[in-house]
């Protein structure tokens, strides 16, 4: 399920009139003004996977002990994985390791660890799914990650958002000015964020050449909202995850 919505436009607008000759930097031809608005849009999408690590430490006398009983453990927990319903290729192993014990009270003995990531399809059985690990034996876990199968999907929704709010936005400028929207320029994507992830923006145009010099107000990504909650177990709340972007985009105005 997506959803999207435009957050408030925070806008900062740089007014250019044109002389005799084109303003070749910018693109704007005699007679045009240039209009610059940064703006910002917001999309939520309901993610539809669910990541977590689990895994099994135990320690011997020797490093073969050791890591015989890590993989008869292990075994076990991806035994239980399987009869939940966990496909072999949404399971694998992220670390497997046998070192000496070098402090404490077992010192001088073996231990063993072995880590799987687990990725679930259906995020509203990763409860579950940590529960069967964990009566399977599994004394290492961390996790989940609630992500996107497809997050540019969410994300495009908050840039055609974000798009549409910078042109209503320059709409209002060149009425309030007794001017038209003639076309479109440039628009740069200025990044933000999904849920944790960071949406990397593209490098600003080498415009601070011939001595066009702007100052650009788009704000950092506010802090992340707490997620909604929907329907899943009680143990997992999935809500929902939102994307935060920014653009700036140039506008040409005209005399009507």
């Amino acid at each position: 399920m997506l959803k999207h919505c435009v957050l408030p436009v925070a806008a900062s607008v740089l007014l250019v009139a044109c002389t005799d000759r084109a303003d070749e930097a910018r693109g704007v031809d005699h007679g045009e003004t240039l209009l610059s608005v940064s703006a910002s849009g917001q999309a939520e999408s309901r993610p539809d996977r669910a990541q977590f690590q689990a895994g099994i430490e135990t320690s011997s006398s020797s490093a073969k002990a050791a890591s015989e009983a890590n993989g008869e453990k292990i075994a076990e927990i991806v035994a239980a994985l399987r009869e939940l319903g966990v496909e072999d290729d949404d399971i694998q192993t992220r670390s497997v390791s046998v070192q000496r014990i070098q402090w404490g009270d077992r010192k001088g003995q073996y231990q063993a660890s072995n880590v799987l990531e687990v990725t679930m399809n259906n995020p509203d059985r990763a409860g579950d799914a940590v529960t069967t690990v964990t009566e399977a034996g599994a004394n290492l876990l961390s996790g989940p990650s609630l992500t996107m199968s497809d997050p540019e999907a969410t994300a495009n929704l908050a840039y055609a958002d974000a798009y549409k709010a910078a042109r209503k936005r320059a709409e209002a400028y060149a009425e309030a000015a007794g001017m038209e929207v003639s076309r479109v320029l440039y628009i740069r994507d200025a990044g933000g964020q999904q849920g944790q992830t960071w949406l990397r923006g593209a490098e600003s145009m080498d415009a601070m050449a011939q001595g066009v010099v702007r100052t650009q107000s788009v704000s950092p990504p506010p802090p992340v909202a707490a997620p909604m909650a929907e329907e899943g177990s009680a143990s997992m709340m999935v809500g929902t995850t939102r994307s935060n972007v920014y653009i700036q985009v140039d506008f040409a105005l005209r005399e009507k």
